[in-house]
């Protein structure tokens, strides 16, 4: 009988793993060594799938290769063509950066990236390829429960950068009604692509305050906006969609952060969900790449919140 195993590995770092489709003589060990380790096929080809990167987009991955292994089990169920082993997928969260490096290193299938690809990261995956899961934007996100939300619902560049780097200290400087309480900024770290993303669009030259809130992950991050009513923090449009209702986003310079104004261009902080990989994919990889990037997969993303490719 096969069995599917869902393991989350806690280390100080707090990066979460995820091991889907081990069959009954497998295991899924919580030791991080064991996420290098691959079973190779007869021909001496590894089977095993390794995603490595990006918090955002790990939830997807891991969602799509669960109703994948659920549906077949093995790789010949969905393919004949392909071998009768069990599907193995992992998943393990730590930032778009860990996800390129995992790549380089060759400790990962693929690298899970939410941002652009950096030259010299291109430079140092051999033959590095690129697929396009979806689109993501990062929202200007508050509490429900913070006052600015009755007066104010579109910030300027301007006004952002003031909030985010210090130079408005409480609420009350960035409109004379609200309260004089502190703003809270709530940020991703600095290897997750959301905080290089925030920076080149957002920021620019002007450097995020140094007391912020860095959370782990953008799930953390929308967390610790729901939990302080006078946190701002800029949340992933997919997490947002996930927890409407419990944050509030804001227009940016008077565009509202939609599908279609996301689409187009006319909303600034957006960013492309992207599979990064070295070489050509092997049958396998390829069969999986299809599953992620058709239909099904797609569908996926769109219900959890993200704008799909197709």
């Amino acid at each position: 009988m096969k069995k599917k195993v869902l393991s989350i590995l806690l280390t100080a770092a707090m990066v979460m793993s995820m091991a889907v489709g081990c069959g009954s003589n497998k295991s899924a060990s919580t030791d991080a060594k064991d996420d290098t380790k691959t079973e190779a096929s007869a021909d001496g080809e590894s089977n095993q799938i390794l995603f490595n990167g990006s918090s955002t987009l790990a939830p997807v991955i891991t969602s799509i290769a669960t109703n994948f292994f659920d549906t077949y089990g093995t790789w010949k169920a969905y393919d004949s063509s392909l071998p009768d082993e069990d599907i193995a997928i992992y998943v393990s969260a730590g930032g778009s950066g860990q996800g390129t490096k995992a790549v380089i290193d060759g400790t990962s299938t693929f690298g899970m990236v939410a941002r652009s690809v950096k030259d010299e990261e291109k430079k140092a995956i051999k033959d590095e390829k690129e697929y396009q899961v979806g689109i993501d934007a990062l929202t200007i996100a508050v509490n429900p429960e913070n006052p600015v939300t009755k007066i104010i619902d579109d910030l300027s560049t301007e006004q952002i950068v003031s909030l985010f780097s210090g130079e408005y200290k409480t609420w009350k400087d960035l409109d004379a009604s609200l309260p004089d309480e502190e703003v809270v900024v709530i940020t991703r770290d600095i290897n997750g692509g959301a905080h290089e993303v925030f920076q080149k669009n957002i920021m620019g030259d002007t450097e995020v305050k140094s007391d912020a809130i860095q959370a782990s992950s953008m799930g953390e991050l929308v967390q610790d906006i729901i939990d302080n009513p006078y946190a701002i923090g800029y949340a992933s449009f997919g997490v947002a969609n996930q927890n409407a209702g419990k944050v509030v986003t804001m227009k940016v310079n008077g565009v509202e952060p939609t599908k279609e104004n996301i689409i187009n261009g006319s909303y600034i902080i957006q960013r492309p969900l992207l599979l990064v990989g070295s070489g050509e994919p092997t049958a396998v990889q390829q069969a999986f790449l299809d599953v992620v990037l058709g239909d099904e997969g797609q569908k996926t993303v769109e219900n959890m919140g993200f704008i799909p490719m197709n």
